[in-house]
């Protein structure tokens, strides 16, 4: 049978496009189907946009740091509408690199949803109307969308999505959960001068983390203003004249905030695809199945990206893209590795974090070696402030490889990256060590750990 197309991508994200650009650059016929604007969640409304709030408002500890290094500055003022309004300016020109970037490779770019008639036909339907398309191969890069909780007044509140596009800067907000997406819009929020509260309904933000990580973020977040309330589940939102009320239950009353948003969570986006009619499985959750190879049920039918369920970050998605193309289009098969994949939280401060928390490890090989510092950097104790970074080797005692690094602190993320590398390629504490420190930084801490951290309740 002669198809329209050879492969058929489903979502103009970032695995989306990567995939589509390499195999049409390979002489394959390339479609791509997107109802937004192309560049997915994360340049749209996710890591990119959410990176420029960071941004701005860091600059608010910065001023006051700056005063404590002999300058005198005037009271600053934050300008919302002229930062909203340079911050879509470079979306927009992100999103046309891509849709660009697409064209340039021969992919065609199709505007509209896309939904499965069958194992090789779809119907996407757009502004001009819908039509149906074959193809070949098809792959479902449809990314997630944000998760809105069955709470009664859920509709007076905001997700992630609105957050990129208040009108005005709230006088206070209530944000709703203990994740990444939670704790970076609290720090956002806080370092813009909202008066900000997060509530988890867990026991300690960031579930899933090194347990100091999620204790030193926590009281580092405190000190930058942001009250953290434990173990809070809604009941009920209600909308009064003073403003929207969160009711929590008896433990922990209630709260009135001008503001509440939801950070509690993305779900995949497969809902309106039809994969029934194609015969891929799904989760519970409709993630998608697939094999180490992104493969599904159908044998001409793969899946990247958040829609699996496997590891949601972008540079996962994109890296499982090109084992994508390496495995269909040049018959070399690539299974992209999950383990040991560097992560970083744009909290304030951020954090960065790869391979195993220390109860991970300890679940894993039993026996660890914890190395631990706790400290001011120099730019802190200059202006006498209180901050701390934490830093945190976690190493397996029989063989001394290294598992897990953990950092909370100024440039944390950037640190990281270069500390998977040594994770990842499996380095020995000795030979981590080995490396000369570089004065004066925070990263020299990492080098220097030679006395092995042992809890008091430990040591008894």
């Amino acid at each position: 049978m002669a198809y329209d197309y050879d492969l058929f991508v489903i979502g103009a994200g970032s695995g989306g496009v990567r995939a589509a650009r390499l195999a049409a650059m390979t002489g394959a016929r390339v479609a791509v189907a997107e109802a937004d604007r192309v560049g997915g969640t994360c340049v749209i409304r996710g890591c990119v946009p959410k990176k420029f709030m960071v941004y701005a408002s860091e600059f608010s500890h910065s001023f006051a740091d700056a005063r404590g290094f002999g300058w005198d500055l005037a009271e600053p003022v934050f300008d919302w509408t002229k930062f909203l309004a340079r911050k879509d300016d470079e979306i927009a020109r992100l999103s046309g690199i891509y849709t660009t970037n697409l064209a340039k490779a021969g992919a065609d770019l199709i505007h509209g949803y896309a939904q499965f008639v069958d194992a090789h036909t779809l119907k996407v339907s757009g502004p001009e109307g819908s039509k149906t398309i074959t193809a070949a191969k098809i792959l479902v890069a449809a990314g997630g969308h944000v998760h809105r909780p069955d709470v009664e007044g859920i509709e007076h509140a905001i997700t992630s999505d609105e957050a990129f596009h208040l009108k005005a800067l709230p006088k206070s907000i209530l944000i709703v959960g203990g994740g990444y997406i939670a704790v970076e819009f609290a720090g956002i929020f806080a370092g813009l001068g909202v008066r900000t509260t997060l509530a988890y309904r867990g026991d300690n933000i960031l579930r899933g983390f090194d347990d100091d990580v999620r204790v030193h973020l926590a009281s580092e977040m405190e000190k930058r203003g942001v009250r953290i309330i434990l173990g809070a589940a809604h009941s009920k939102i209600e909308k009064t004249d003073a403003g929207l009320v969160s009711h929590f239950g008896v433990t922990h009353g209630s709260c009135t905030d001008e503001m509440i948003m939801f950070a509690t969570g993305r779900r995949a986006s497969t809902g309106g695809l039809n994969l029934k009619a194609a015969g891929v499985t799904t989760n519970a959750d409709e993630t998608v199945i697939v094999d180490k190879f992104s493969q599904t049920a159908v044998p001409h039918i793969w899946a990247i990206g958040d829609v699996t369920g496997r590891l949601n970050l972008t540079p996962v998605a994109i890296r499982e893209a090109v084992a994508f193309v390496e495995t269909v289009y040049h018959d070399r098969p690539t299974a992209f590795d999950h383990e040991n994949v560097p992560t970083a939280v744009f909290s304030q401060p951020p954090v960065g974090t790869v391979g195993l928390s220390e109860a991970e490890a300890r679940h894993k090989v039993g026996k660890v070696d914890i190395y631990r510092a706790r400290f001011r950097p120099m730019k802190v104790t200059f202006v006498a402030g209180h901050e701390q970074t934490l830093m945190k080797i976690v190493v397996d005692a029989k063989t001394q490889r290294l598992l897990g690094v953990h950092i909370v602190g100024p440039d944390a993320p950037e640190m990281i990256q270069l500390a998977a590398v040594a994770v990842k390629m499996g380095c020995t504490k000795a030979q981590w060590d080995d490396t000369c420190a570089l004065h004066p930084t925070a990263a020299e801490e990492l080098v220097t750990m030679r006395e092995k951290y042992v809890p008091n309740e430990v040591a008894g």
